[in-house]
């Protein structure tokens, strides 16, 4: 489930929004309020239920080739998913809708390189939400890893250290990390 040229989605459990309104999350790092929404290279980072915890990690130019063994490991492909075992019915059978926009309405949002676009105006779907489907089919047909993990923590260490480029969305929700003796 990606956006057409021209589209970003808007990916949620709900699928009765017909109007999307800026607003301020509570975990905003900023004030200004917006409708979020992704392009089609971020739009897997979406493929999960709303709160579920994920870490992720991908090739770019600069990758090392060491660094790309150690956390893709052989044969890994280009992009990596994590979750924890405590999420795995969850995401399995979670339903998802995407709701797609005129890309016309947003503007790409995040430095050195944007992470989401964002709108400051309410902005309507193009149509109505379409079910996502599928999430492992989904990671599967895009050729992503999805690792399950008892934690997240080790591995968002290792990947945030690396040459990779990462995301790593609601770990607040992750488990605690393990206590180092």
């Amino acid at each position: 489930m990606r956006p057409r040229p021209g589209e970003v989605l808007h990916f949620s459990e709900d699928p009765t929004i017909t109007e999307f309104r800026p607003h301020v999350a509570a975990t905003a790092q900023q004030t200004e309020a917006y409708v979020w929404a992704v392009d089609h290279a971020r739009a897997p980072d979406y493929w999960f239920p709303r709160q579920c915890p994920r870490a992720m990690a991908w090739t770019a130019q600069g990758t090392s080739a060491s660094d790309r063994e150690r956390i893709l490991g052989p044969g890994g492909g280009q992009r990596v998913h994590a979750i924890e075992y405590g999420w795995v019915e969850r995401f399995l059978s979670g339903r998802l809708f995407a709701y797609r926009f005129s890309a016309d309405a947003f503007r790409p949002f995040g430095e050195p390189v944007p992470h989401a676009f964002v709108a400051s105006e309410p902005v309507e779907p193009l149509g109505s939400p379409e079910p996502v489907g599928d999430l492992l089919q989904l990671h599967r047909g895009a050729g992503i890893q999805l690792r399950v993990l008892d934690n997240l923590w080790e591995f968002w260490d290792a990947v945030i250290t690396s040459t990779l480029r990462f995301s790593g969305i609601r770990l607040r929700n992750a488990t605690a990390r393990p206590v180092r003796n």
